[in-house]
């Protein structure tokens, strides 16, 4: 019965919650992000390459005599850089709330007008 509490207590910590928590909204925000890129950005970059080259389907990009599918090679890079690039905007803005958070809390206030008088009535008691 000990094992057992000891999970329990392990599995409610608030840790393994927030982990649990975010990995279900990284999970989520990756679909996001993929429905983004496979669904919007790759199909408005690749469409007019793919009218010039006379095709409707990326998967039809192949080396001839062969089954190597550079096509879908190019589409899984570019879907790669896209996230990359979609993952990077979101760590730059949190990275830049947290350095505006840290800046308003580094900056100490300013001692008010009875502070300032205690301050030099201490320090000519010191004298």
């Amino acid at each position: 019965m000990g094992m057992l509490k000891e999970f329990k207590e392990f599995a409610i910590k608030g840790n393994v919650v927030d982990l649990a928590i975010g990995v279900v909204i990284g999970g989520a925000f990756g679909k996001i992000v993929s429905s983004l890129v496979d669904d919007i950005i790759t199909p408005a970059i690749l469409t007019p390459a793919l009218k010039a080259a006379k095709l409707t389907e990326l998967n039809q990009l192949v080396i001839p005599g062969t089954a190597i599918k550079y096509g879908n090679f190019i589409s899984t890079i570019i879907s790669f850089a896209m996230i990359a690039f979609a993952l990077f905007l979101v760590v730059k803005a949190i990275n830049t709330s947290k350095k505006k958070e840290a800046e308003a809390t580094a900056a100490p206030a300013e001692p008010s007008s009875t502070d300032k008088l205690l301050m030099e009535i201490r320090d000519a008691l010191k004298k």
